[in-house]
């Protein structure tokens, strides 16, 4: 079975009704992201940090995955996908995805803050001062901040060298380490990029001009004449 590569992004949970930073109506109109999302916005005031995280797991809670992430979870049907993922959502396996990496850390999830190796799954929507790890320091959200390196970008990279196809949905490649997993796909391998807006892309990239939704269900028809 060929091995599908899939690299999602904020677009991709957009059609949920997940709010993104980057739009013109999104959370950077409302937060200053180095105050939320930064080491040293949490530093300076964890309480809105913790706050902010608590909003977004209400959100997602009453969020449900879309024809998208449920179109990419049928693909298993008839490839080896592999989703890699910039989102922090868990919509990618409530929609059905068996094997997906998070980039960015997971909303649902909190880690030690003396020890990132101890990871907790979240019960619930709300994350609270006084929720410690068992070395007794307080939890923070299972997010990579602004400034801190991103762990799996060393394995996203393994699975893009190994894909037979690679597909990018949902982000405009603006946003480094994960941008530059597109320089090592293997040349030959087919790749597509789905999205709603223009994007400027490699000659020999298939450009799907269509939201998530929809555009997965036109990447299904064009991988099907691949096989």
């Amino acid at each position: 079975m060929k091995k599908l590569v899939v690299l999602s992004g904020a677009g991709m949970s957009q059609e949920s009704g997940i709010r993104t930073f980057r739009d013109s109506d999104g959370l950077w109109e409302e937060y200053d992201v180095m105050e939320v999302a930064s080491p040293q916005g949490w530093a300076k005031n964890p309480e809105l940090v913790m706050r902010f995280y608590n909003e977004r797991r209400k959100q997602l809670l009453e969020t449900k995955p879309n024809p998208g992430h449920f179109g990419l979870a049928e693909l298993e049907e008839i490839f080896d996908v592999q989703i890699i993922t910039q989102n922090i959502d868990n919509l990618h396996e409530r929609a059905g995805s068996s094997k997906v990496l998070h980039l960015h850390g997971e909303l649902t999830k909190a880690r030690s803050t003396v020890d990132e190796t101890l990871i907790y799954d979240i019960d619930g929507w709300e994350l609270k001062f006084g929720d410690r790890c068992e070395k007794g320091s307080q939890l923070r959200p299972h997010i990579v901040w602004f400034g801190e390196a991103v762990p799996a970008i060393e394995e996203a990279m393994l699975m893009v060298q190994k894909a037979d196809v690679f597909v990018v949905v949902g982000t405009s490649l603006n946003v480094y380490p994960a941008a530059g997993l597109i320089n090592y796909v293997r040349r030959g391998v087919p790749i597509f990029l789905i999205d709603p807006k223009p994007v400027d892309v490699f000659a020999d990239v298939t450009v799907i001009c269509e939201k998530a939704g929809k555009g997965v269900a036109i990447l299904r028809e064009k991988l099907e004449k691949l096989l």
